[in-house]
């Protein structure tokens, strides 16, 4: 049996736990043994899916600064929280002795958690038999604008790795088109498809609507979800069954403010157990343009609005934009078109068209994974996932 060391550390946002809970599942359907390290604060809906877990003390990041780290008190983490949480991670590698050991995010990602990786790492790399060690990284990447750091993680990949499972279809994005010099790593990088959810299953009695407007975890959805409100009295679908899911993190405040804004028939969710069995009943969705939601509306089939993150820092949402409205899988508005006036001008336009073709977009990367990895194990050659 293929033992995994799956390491997940989530400081803001938590799509990328769930594509994990993703891969994890696969991993465990296919066999395989998953020690599952989980750094991150408790979220809803979190399952280890077959894997043992083990919980090291939680980490996150100080409001919106990524560099900054404190624990859950809101304490600024000291050198014996650090150490501790590194003592346990090393303690759960000699423990386990995985035959491969994986990473999420790190190195293209999760720099603040150097103190503990790089011991962690390291200490694969003198283990006998040494692990296969890999790094599992979304299709689109947060472009830094800074070689220097990018030069810092090609350094990582030559040194502590031995491949790079890119979690996106090849024929859409390749790793370069956000991070320039994957070339230099073309020899390490394998690509398994988007980890999209199971086929939908059926949804309890009520869960039913014709459009869905979703924002992830909810903390910078507000604009989107006020804009996508008053757009509903005023669009083509004024009289359909709306959704909106605000998630999880949608202030009190802000719900306060989008009751106002309601008409008609509209529910309020604060999170769907399982979104895409009801975009896979939908009409249409209105979403950001996260990995996860991507996914969850391509696997669904419905039409799709996507309005991506733009805060003048972040990129990734925007390039998938920019991917899906070239290959004619979405209808994209910017952060400018965000208003009730510009989304319902959308909503006329996709629903006048067919839905689109997503069949042949690459949707079972969980599944790629797990049979890469049982290849990556067994000795045998993966070069057709280049």
């Amino acid at each position: 049996m293929t033992r995994i060391l799956f390491y997940v550390q989530h400081l803001m946002g938590v799509g990328h736990v769930f594509r994990a809970m993703r891969i994890v599942k696969a991993l465990t359907s296919a066999g395989m043994r998953v020690e599952l390290v989980y750094g991150g604060e408790p979220i809803p809906n979190f399952q280890g899916n077959g894997a043992q877990v083990h919980f090291l003390p939680p980490v996150r990041a100080v409001g919106e600064a990524f560099n900054k780290l404190e624990d859950p008190a809101g304490n600024p983490l000291t050198d014996d929280y650090r150490n501790r949480r590194r003592e346990m991670l090393l303690g759960i590698l000699s423990q386990t002795k995985p035959d491969v050991v994986i990473t999420e995010a790190f190195p293209f990602g999760r720099r603040q958690m150097r103190f503990e990786l790089l011991p962690l790492l390291e200490a694969a790399r003198q283990m006998e038999p040494r692990p296969i060690v890999i790094s599992s990284v979304r299709d689109i990447l947060q472009e830094t604008g800074k070689p220097e750091k990018d030069r810092d993680t090609i350094g990582y990949i030559r040194s502590l790795f031995d491949h790079v499972l890119v979690h996106g279809d090849s024929r859409l994005v390749r790793l370069e088109r956000t991070f320039p010099p994957a070339g230099e790593i073309a020899d390490k990088v394998l690509y398994t498809g988007i980890v999209a959810p199971e086929e939908p299953s059926s949804v309890p009695a009520g869960e039913t609507y014709d459009v869905v407007v979703s924002v992830g975890g909810g903390a910078l959805g507000r604009k989107l979800v006020m804009a996508a409100a008053a757009a509903k009295e005023i669009s083509i679908l004024r009289d359909a069954r709306w959704c909106i899911v605000t998630g999880l993190r949608f202030s009190d405040e802000d719900k306060a403010d989008l009751l106002g804004l309601i008409s008609g028939d509209l529910v309020l969710r604060d999170f769907l157990p399982d979104l895409p069995s009801v975009l896979a009943r939908a009409k249409l969705s209105i979403s950001r343009a996260g990995y996860n939601t991507v996914a969850d509306v391509c696997m669904a089939g419905c039409r799709a609005i996507v309005v991506p993150l733009s805060d003048g820092i972040e990129t990734e949402q925007i390039r998938r934009a920019e991917i899906l409205a070239a290959n004619g899988l979405a209808e994209t508005l910017g952060h400018e078109m965000e208003t009730p006036r510009e989304i319902a001008a959308a909503i006329e336009r996709v629903m006048s068209r067919p839905a689109p073709d997503r069949s042949q977009v690459k949707l079972d990367g969980a599944e790629t994974t797990a049979r890469m990895i049982s290849d990556l194990a067994a000795g045998r050659s993966v070069a057709g996932y280049r």
